[in-house]
């Protein structure tokens, strides 16, 4: 990437006037804050071995475990504080300032208001892609929305009472959502729920890269302690077809890192005119960036599985295009699209027309 280029205009983190959900939080800081340390064992080589072709196998949906969790004692938390200052230091999360920023109040350190907090409980929630139709001339429309762009059902107040009813099997204990300040995806990769892939992301066995990370802390204290080495997918060291996919080509060839300057995401969340290497072809999802994810390996059978959110009528569409965002518009889009950030305000409005523009190219 030339690191000299600026954009038209400079890209701006989205109002603070919008209060971000935990899930709106991870989708903006990229999965919070994704780097692999190299000296890991697996973290450097690998063959740029082909898959031999055949037909991708199917997956029963009813066999994808809705969740999956891990516990580990907060007396964790400086050795993972340290490992995230030392990756952050050495700028292997990236050098943009716009990422920097967003990621900068992530920490681990417990809470000054949950001060005998004793356990970490990171969960990873199974979640699919989903499509919208929308309508524009009397054609339809076939819009991607990946699965951390919308609300499901299996959200953090339904897991906070999973958590005290079916993990630590304590209703009277405090359970508290931190998702939204820790880095989930170093939390998942150390407590063994995850592990890191060539592309950066966590999978977890049985969802694959299809998960959402959430991250609780309680009073109740946990025996058992989860703690582990990092470990890459055995699939990453015969495989590179994410890095072949990606349509910016922020994966690296030679080891596990990536490049999130130039990620897609990056710019499609955020404000601002696209640099001139991102091409109207690469768009493909009204946010967010599924390419490195749809051919692994390890996603097989998982990401051919999605679901359909309602259709945007023509006169929706027309609105969105012309940048209109009435109240009643904003309510149905929230509605149809459960909870898509770019439809949640007026502030953010400007994000979704300009990722629907390029999509439907008009």
């Amino acid at each position: 990437m030339d690191r000299n280029f600026k954009p038209q205009q400079e890209f701006q983190p989205a109002s603070a006037a919008s209060r971000l959900s935990r899930r709106e939080w991870l989708q903006q800081a990229m999965v919070a804050a994704a780097f692999l340390p190299q000296d890991f064992p697996g973290g450097w080589g690998g063959g740029r071995g082909r898959r031999q072709m055949r037909p991708r196998r199917t997956i029963d949906p009813s066999q994808i475990p809705a969740y999956k969790y891990r516990i580990l004692p907060v007396g964790r938390f400086p050795a993972l504080q340290s490992e995230y200052d030392t990756a952050r230091n050495n700028s292997q999360l990236g050098r943009h300032k716009l990422y920097l920023d967003q990621i900068a109040p992530l920490n681990f350190k417990v809470p000054v208001d949950f001060p005998n907090a004793k356990s970490v409980v990171v969960i990873a929630a199974y979640s699919k892609n989903m499509c919208s139709n929308f309508q524009l001339d009397g054609n339809s429309y076939r819009i991607l929305i990946p699965f951390q762009y919308y609300s499901d059902d299996l959200n953090a107040d339904k897991l906070k009472g999973i958590i005290q009813n079916e993990i630590i099997k304590n209703p009277r204990a405090r359970v508290t959502d931190v998702s939204s300040k820790v880095p989930l995806k170093l939390l998942a990769a150390r407590s063994g729920l995850g592990r890191y892939a060539r592309n950066g992301l966590v999978f977890v066995d049985g969802m694959g890269s299809y998960n959402v990370l959430h991250a609780f802390l309680t009073d109740h204290y946990y025996a058992e302690d989860h703690w582990t080495n990092l470990q890459i997918l055995d699939e990453c060291n015969r495989c590179h077809a994410c890095e072949r996919t990606c349509p910016t080509r922020c994966i690296s060839r030679w080891n596990y890192s990536v490049n999130i300057d130039k990620c897609l995401t990056l710019y499609n969340e955020n404000f601002g005119e696209f640099p001139n290497y991102i091409l109207g072809s690469m768009h493909h999802a009204l946010m967010g960036c599924m390419q490195c994810k749809s051919p692994c390996p390890a996603n097989e059978g998982i990401a051919e599985l999605s679901g359909k959110l309602e259709d945007v009528s023509e006169e929706e569409t027309r609105k969105i295009l012309s940048g209109t965002s009435d109240d009643a518009l904003l309510r149905s889009l929230q509605r149809k699209l459960r909870q898509f950030r770019a439809a949640a305000s007026k502030d953010q409005f400007p994000i979704l027309k300009r990722n629907l523009s390029v999509l439907i190219r008009v």
